[in-house]
């Protein structure tokens, strides 16, 4: 079968490729991403001996593995994430978490807007570079700081708060990107204001079941007879919300999203909790994921460094800029001495995951194809996000540990 020759490919290269990045100090995520631009700059040239991989993108079967991808992608980035640690967060780091997503909202949008040219779509393009841009990757900056022993610290905590309270207004900016995403233009008050309605159902809805019911029927869960029924609940809760989101007109990112944030040590006993975190976690990181990099590295065109010099280094210059003064400098005014503040701007730079599944959509629904034919700034937009992504990832963990190394 097709399908079992591409996941072997796909699983060797990125799977070789972390494990390169994680001897070399980075994420292993970078690595796979690095490994499939490789990938993709082999098969691009010789696409009639690599027909198979050369022709991804209209293999239903893989699209479909893709998706389950992001599922489980974004199922464990809820899971990663602590309601309770974001709910007792500071005042200030709300502060921080504010500058850094509304700074690198607003330059993404103006540079995209600058540069693009005129159509239906503009405001839809200008608005994903911009949310592609107030991103941050909890989960980079997590793993840096317990490695420096800097988790616990006030930097580490505010780090980490600022991230969460980020990842939560991300949530509502993504929820209005893909309604537009859908119908292409931006909306009306009406439509705007339908739209927040049903965000508003869904969170009063998703909120309302992960804390007044999933908690009673986690500690009923240990008393199943059936193997891994643990695991069949949660999937069957994300399975749910994720229903319930599509139903609602948004994303069923949003609702495996949440339902991780429900699946916690306090639904359940911390048995249990581990051992279908750690499944959850071998699932993703060991299978899903990397598959899913892969893709991503292979729809990249190497040519946005030629095309669009220009854009993709102001590009680069907003996405590192819009998150050192917006959150940084705020950190700095809250009292933190400059090297630390730099610190905080530095780890809320990582984009991680979340930036190329929003892409990823992006690219599916048809963002980067308008005006027909695209020229080049349109055409290399996605290379142009996933770029900044790799940069950002890489960055990232190398200035943490110069700024918080203890000394």
């Amino acid at each position: 079968m097709e399908i079992l020759y591409i996941l072997l490919i796909l699983l060797v290269i990125t799977r070789a490729g972390g494990e390169i990045a994680e001897r070399l100090g980075q994420p292993a995520l970078a690595g796979e991403l690095v490994a499939g631009i490789a990938l993709g700059l082999v098969v691009g040239p010789f696409s009639d001996s690599f027909p198979v991989l050369a022709e991804l993108s209209e293999n239903e079967v893989f699209v479909g593995i893709t998706d389950l991808a992001i599922f489980f992608l974004m199922l464990y980035a809820g899971i990663e994430l602590k309601p309770r640690q974001l709910a007792r967060s500071s005042k200030g780091a709300a502060i921080v978490a504010i500058g850094g997503f509304v700074l690198p909202l607003a330059l993404g949008f103006g540079l995209a807007w600058l540069f693009l040219p005129e159509s239906e779509l503009k405001v839809v393009q200008a608005l994903f570079v911009g949310t592609a841009l107030a991103i941050t990757a909890v989960p980079v900056a997590a793993k840096i700081l317990i490695d420096l022993g800097q988790l616990q610290s006030r930097t580490g905590q505010m780090i980490i708060s600022a991230a969460l309270f980020d990842d939560v207004m991300s949530l509502i900016l993504l929820a209005i990107l893909l309604a537009m995403i859908e119908t292409g233009t931006l909306p009306g008050f009406v439509e705007l204001g339908g739209l927040l309605l049903n965000v508003g159902i869904f969170f009063a809805l998703t909120f309302g079941i992960g804390l007044l019911l999933i908690p009673r029927i986690g500690h009923l869960i240990g008393r199943a007879r059936v193997s891994e029924f643990e695991f069949s609940a949660m999937l069957v809760s994300a399975l749910a919300y994720s229903v319930l989101a599509e139903a609602l007109g948004l994303h069923f990112i949003l609702g495996a999203f949440v339902a991780g944030l429900f699946f916690n040590r306090t639904t359940m006993d911390d048995a249990i909790f581990d051992r279908v975190k750690t499944k959850v976690s071998g699932i993703t990181s060991g299978f899903l994921a990397p598959v899913f990099f892969a893709s991503i590295g292979l729809s990249l065109d190497a040519s946005a460094f030629v095309d669009i010099p220009v854009f993709l280094a102001l590009l680069l210059v907003a996405a590192f800029a819009g998150k050192l003064i917006g959150s940084g400098a705020v950190a700095a005014s809250l009292g933190m001495d400059r090297r630390h503040a730099a610190a905080v701007g530095v780890a809320m730079s990582g984009r991680g995951a979340v930036e190329l599944v929003i892409a990823d959509i992006a690219l599916r629904g048809g963002v980067f194809s308008v005006p027909d034919p695209p020229p080049a700034i349109v055409s290399s937009l996605f290379s142009a996000v996933v770029i900044v992504a790799v940069v950002t990832t890489l960055a990232t963990p190398i200035l943490l540990k110069r700024l918080l190394r203890q000394r």
